[in-house]
């Protein structure tokens, strides 16, 4: 058997690791393992005072400022806790501009003076720690000699335990801030956002008659999708293990045509590995809910149900660092890069929002009352009136490197930010603005001083798998966000923008109000007005067809194809009025992550465009010519004519790219990730191309790196 074949025989083999889940009985509560790992409510309540558990309540449900008097108390509390559970160190959990969590771990034993330690952990530990911010990408918000950076408890997010072979660990999720008070993390503007949000939503619910909201939270559910390969696969590919994609690989003769991997039976090394990471990410409070084979080969997909989008993000960075860590115990590798493979598809993090409110009702949801259906469409018409003004925000906010290759492509959306509404939805707001003629269909409308709304059922529209923002029953689904990236910054933007629109809604609202006009009446004709202004950013077809592109363009809305044409969007006038009139990102801030996102971009590119030149160079071809020497040795020609002009190419491609990877100089920002896009990437393509026809000839033991015939279908 040749050494291919002896390898994809190996990764095929696998067999139980010794870590299964017993089988118990899940009817008797204390077997769940939901929120052991974590220091819940529950636990608070038991060790901690009735006037502390009051005080920390206000905190997480009214957004009361924190009263630091009672870090002592729950500082040792949560020590004890932990200590009970085998835990020796502690840590500050933050998430820097690098779009992954960092930490720093701290030991709670110090010496006693008597030859022995103590465990110790004071409240102003839990409070603050200071990491040094000198080395986290800032975007010029904080010099290099300026190290200081601080973290500061989110007590709105649960500490937890995390555990290892050699002992375990609390981690404190933590916000992280310059000296000087910048934000230099994700968490600060999704905090600021959403208490904006909040206030400028119960203010619309006022003027609509709702005096019971005190506080309206945004929710999230985001769908993670990855792909898992074995491990072996991974080692062998230095693309893969420096870039997190294939930089070459040819098309294998089986893709995902037959639509056979798709909710199809899950490999029980597979299934095996989901629940070992279900269990510890229910563990860790994770409302994991839903697991599927997804549309490729060897892609899968996990989804939580919905929670508070401060912590459903936060659960988010954990749910991908459990993923990664679980996979390894089962020789495999769980791929988050958005476009890991060509010519099947990539990964997105489908990111369902919505609004909820303190006495427990959904904004985005129709209901079944005349007052609801009239709250609702105002929100919805906020919501669609805020991703119209912002489209290019929107973009940018999942804009980077790895969306560039999935963005467009046939299973994601394109770069076009547009809302799907349904059936159902759309013939309200057509009726609204007073074009019964576009609102063909069955159904009875509601009788509210003015005859405008019509009755909205649940899931009273298909869905459009098609579209970057649809409307999906009672939440807005945002399907444009990549797999590998963080839900904080695209869910900053939602609220922000959100809440500058449902404000602006409230303004003319008042308005109609104080001439005179009942609630439905005012509604109606504020609706209007908004719907009116924004509907051409709604669009019911199909957004992978070419025809929609000229449409959009005619519509006057914006087709960022790639993450150099999408960046510069933080930084446009609307964006930076709308994140400084609420106090969510300055625009120094804004400038910062700017600055941070595109230098990320030229960064990644050049590994790959140098990677890409080492394994075509050092292994393509190298393995071409040793397949054109045996033809000639052997008086093959057909061999020397099919494969020299094949070799000749790859060779004039790859001076090509070196010349490409020398950057100019005097060029930076911006304008050097252009000149990568246009350059860099566009050589390697065209390396890519030759080498790809290259694997399709040269002999299968010659060839250097595992096929995707391996990697995706062995398991």
């Amino acid at each position: 058997m040749i050494r291919t074949r002896n390898k994809n025989v190996t990764a095929s083999q696998w067999s139980a690791n010794g870590s299964s889940i017993d089988i118990v009985d899940l009817t008797d509560q204390a077997n769940v393992p939901f929120g052991s790992k974590v220091f819940t409510i529950s636990e608070q309540t038991d060790r901690l005072s009735a006037d502390t558990i009051k005080k920390l309540q206000a905190t997480l449900e009214t957004g009361e400022s924190l009263d630091t008097s009672l870090a002592d108390e729950v500082a040792t509390a949560m020590k004890d806790w932990a200590l009970e559970q085998g835990v020796t160190h502690y840590t500050h959990v933050f998430q820097p501009l690098t779009g992954s969590t960092a930490e720093k771990h701290d030991s709670f034993f110090d010496p006693d003076g008597e030859g022995k330690a103590i465990a110790k952990f004071k409240g102003s530990e839990l409070i603050q720690g200071e990491p040094d911010a000198s080395s986290f990408p800032t975007g010029g918000v904080r010099d290099t000699f300026e190290a200081r950076g601080y973290t500061a408890w989110d007590p709105t997010s649960p500490a937890f335990i995390l555990d290892n072979p050699n002992g375990a660990l609390l981690c404190i999720p933590t916000a992280f801030a310059s000296w000087t008070g910048e934000a230099l993390d994700a968490k600060i503007p999704l905090l600021r956002s959403m208490d904006a949000l909040s206030k400028s939503a119960v203010r619309a619910l006022k003027l609509l008659g709702d005096d019971e909201t005190s506080r309206v939270f945004t929710t999230v559910g985001p769908e993670q999708e990855y792909f898992l390969i074995d491990e072996q696969y991974f080692y062998e590919r230095p693309d893969l293990y420096t870039t997190g994609r294939t930089l070459f690989g040819a098309k294998p003769p089986k893709g995902h045509e037959l639509d056979d991997h798709y909710f199809g039976s899950i490999p029980e090394r597979v299934l095996a590995f989901m629940m070992e990471s279900e269990r510890e990410l229910q563990e860790l409070g994770v409302p994991v809910k839903t697991r599927h084979n997804e549309v490729a080969p060897g892609q899968y997909e996990l989804a939580p149900v919905f929670e508070n989008s401060n912590v459903g993000s936060d659960h988010q960075q954990l749910t991908m660092q459990i993923m990664e860590s679980v996979a390894r115990r089962y020789g495999l590798i769980c791929l988050l890069h958005e476009k890991p493979f060509a010519g099947v598809n990539g990964s997105g993090k489908h990111n369902n929002w919505s609004m909820g409110t303190d006495t427990g009702g959904n904004l985005l949801d129709p209901g079944h009352t005349p007052e609801d259906n009239v709250s609702f469409m105002f929100f919805c018409a906020a919501v669609i009136q805020a991703v119209n003004k912002h489209q290019g925000l929107l973009r940018a906010s999942v804009a980077n490197i790895g969306q560039d290759h999935r963005l467009g492509a046939n299973e994601a959306p394109p770069a076009i930010i547009s809302i799907f509404l349904g059936a159902e939805l759309e013939k309200a707001f057509e009726v609204i603005s007073g074009n019964p003629s576009d609102a063909e269909g069955p159904g009875e409308f509601l009788e509210l001083g003015v005859s405008v709304l019509p009755p909205l059922p649940m899931d009273g529209g298909d869905r459009n798998r098609t579209s970057p923002f649809a409307f999906t029953g009672n939440k807005f689904e945002f399907r444009a966000l990549g797999s590998s990236m963080s839900l904080a910054f695209p869910n900053t933007a939602l609220n922000t923008i959100a809440a500058e629109a449902i404000d602006e809604l409230a303004d003319s609202l008042e308005k109609n109000l104080a001439d005179g006009k009942e609630i439905p009446e005012a509604v109606a004709a504020v609706v209007k007005e908004a719907y009116g202004a924004s509907k051409q950013v709604c669009f019911m077809g199909d957004n992978y067809d070419e025809a929609w592109h000229a449409e959009a363009e005619k519509r006057g809305l914006k087709n960022l194809r790639t993450t150099p044409d999408a960046l510069p969007e933080v930084l446009a006038d609307d964006t930076v009025a709308a994140f400084e009139n609420y106090d969510v990102l300055s625009r120094r801030e804004l400038e910062s992550r700017f600055e941070v996102w595109v230098e990320q971009y030229t960064t990644r590119a050049n590994m790959e465009g140098e990677t890409t030149d080492s394994i075509a160079r050092t292994m393509i071809l190298p393995a071409a010519l040793r397949y054109l020497e045996l033809g000639v040795n052997a008086e093959v020609s057909a061999v020397g004519d099919e494969v020299r002009p094949l070799v000749d190419e790859l060779i004039s491609r790859i001076k090509e790219l070196e010349q490409a990877n020398r950057y100019p100089d005097g060029i930076e920002g911006l304008e050097l990730a252009i000149y990568a896009r246009d350059n860099q990437l566009a050589k390697m393509a065209e390396v890519r191309e030759v080498a790809d026809k290259l694997e399709k000839v040269v002999p299968d033991y010659l060839w250097p790196l595992p096929k995707y015939s391996e990697i995706l279908f062995i398991k």
